[in-house]
């Protein structure tokens, strides 16, 4: 058999999958990708791998590893990688913005409801629940990364160092994940016993039967190598990027509202190495502390409805965007919703952008090579340094949470208690990040409607 007609047989297995069936399946994933990447990635391997066959066990893996290397959502670059894979750059920008798009509008409309109506008791209170199970769902995430990353005293001491660094000195966040990379780097050659790391995702499981895409399915032709579709690629991306930030600027000028976001969510969306949680301080650096596009408990509420919400957490930018958009009333008083939704379609664009342009810019290369990617040492770094800064975003968390009026003020003891419930139920009973937050909510609405009762009755 020849090359061009093994690589026919493989175009020709991979167009048994229709692009209206792709198309249904991408969009249906949009809506149910709940449970962060663990859970959105265990979704499309038991539906991709395990029951339509899509593709094998092995090239998912490879697929994924690569995935996890590159900044940004790994789940949103996997769908985008497979999609892309199967039919080419239009199922790649299909299945990528599907798993975004519902969650863009769902994020809109709750949004909304939130700036218009969060002063209503009923919302009030029960975000005076959802707060606290926030800040027990990052303490349960740095327990998780952490339990997985820092595998002896030398990661473990660029994890306290990097807290330090945030936490007491201020550091910015590209400076730390800068020290923490040079730090693996360096490690690695004079220590690499201490920067390895295991497979992560552990070995292919066989048994599901024949893939359209196989172990020993040859790369498609669109999806080799070379270097003129490289040039190609990162001249649409780059110019893209450029056209979109340059009208902003042209329109609105360099310091208005929605430029600055398409610049600095560009800044963002190239250092969410290690998730969502990792970039969030970096977000509420900007977008509280230097541009005041909200304040810090609207940063925690943010957070609880992108946890609430399908797609990638780092929706929670499309908030931020919002918000921000709302409060600068950016098209005047009369139009506050409109504002918030066009700001937050471009904090979603330019957050995303370099996703779709790291798949269809490297993916080419990793599907020829067909080698084991590792992690790097640097990156291993990173990934220790990543634990504490979402301790310190815990912290930040705790002390708005149980001290809304800072310290000098009362200490929130209900907060506390639904806080700790919800602890609980993530460590000890293995509880969904659905059921805490919807739980913790409805503690607090009930908290605060005994409340109000009681001081009606006074």
């Amino acid at each position: 058999m020849t090359s061009e007609s093994s690589i026919d047989e493989a175009q020709a297995s991979t167009l048994e999958v229709s692009r209206s069936e792709a198309f249904g399946y991408w969009l249906k994933l949009g809506f149910i990708s709940f449970g962060g990447p663990a859970g959105q990635i265990a979704i499309m391997h038991e539906e991709l791998v395990e029951r339509r066959r899509w593709i094998s066990e092995n090239r998912f893996l490879h697929a994924l590893n690569y995935c996890m290397v590159l900044p940004g959502p790994e789940a949103q670059q996997l769908a985008t990688y497979i999609g892309w894979l199967m039919h080419r750059t239009w199922g790649g920008i299909v299945a990528g913005g599907l798993f975004v798009l519902p969650s863009l509008f769902i994020l809109i409309a709750l949004s909304w409801v939130y700036m218009a109506f969060g002063n209503v008791p009923v919302i009030a209170g029960l975000f005076y629940g959802i707060k606290p199970a926030v800040t027990a769902l990052v303490v349960h995430a740095a327990y998780r990364v952490g339990s997985r990353a820092l595998k002896n005293a030398w990661l473990w001491a660029i994890a306290a160092g990097a807290f330090v660094a945030i936490f007491a000195l201020d550091l910015p966040f590209p400076l730390i994940v800068l020290i923490a990379g040079l730090i693996g780097y360096f490690g690695g050659k004079y220590a690499p016993d201490k920067f390895k790391t295991g497979g992560g995702h552990g070995s292919a499981k066989q048994g599901y039967g024949p893939a359209l895409i196989d172990d020993h399915t040859p790369t498609p032709t669109h999806a080799l190598f070379s270097w003129a579709r490289f040039r190609a690629v990162l001249m649409v991306c780059l110019a893209l990027w450029a056209v979109a930030l340059g009208t902003l600027a042209a329109v609105y000028g360099w310091s208005g509202v929605l430029t600055q976001m398409g610049w600095f969510f560009t800044k963002a969306a190239l250092l969410t190495f290690g998730g969502a949680y990792a970039v969030l301080p970096y977000v509420y650096q900007g977008g509280v502390d230097h541009y005041q596009w909200l304040t810090p408990p609207q940063m925690i509420d943010g957070l609880a409805l992108g946890e609430t919400t399908p797609g990638p957490l780092i929706m929670v930018v499309a908030f931020v965007g919002f918000v921000g958009g709302w409060t600068k009333a950016i098209f005047g008083s009369e139009s506050l919703f409109l504002a918030g939704a066009v700001a937050a379609a471009v904090v979603t664009f330019f957050t995303f952008l370099p996703s779709f342009f790291f798949i269809l810019l490297g993916a080419p290369f990793i599907e020829s090579t067909h080698g084991n990617l590792k992690f790097t040492a640097p990156l291993t770094g990173i990934t220790a340094a990543v634990v504490g800064v979402i301790v310190n975003l815990a912290v930040f968390f705790a002390y708005h949470v149980l001290w809304p009026k800072g310290l000098g003020g009362s200490f929130e003891w209900a907060s506390a208690v639904i806080g700790l419930a919800a602890a609980i139920a993530l460590f000890r009973f293995k509880l969904g990040v659905i059921p805490v937050v919807l739980g913790s909510g409805l503690a607090g609405l009930t908290f605060q409607l005994g409340r109000a009762a009681m001081g009606a009755n006074l």
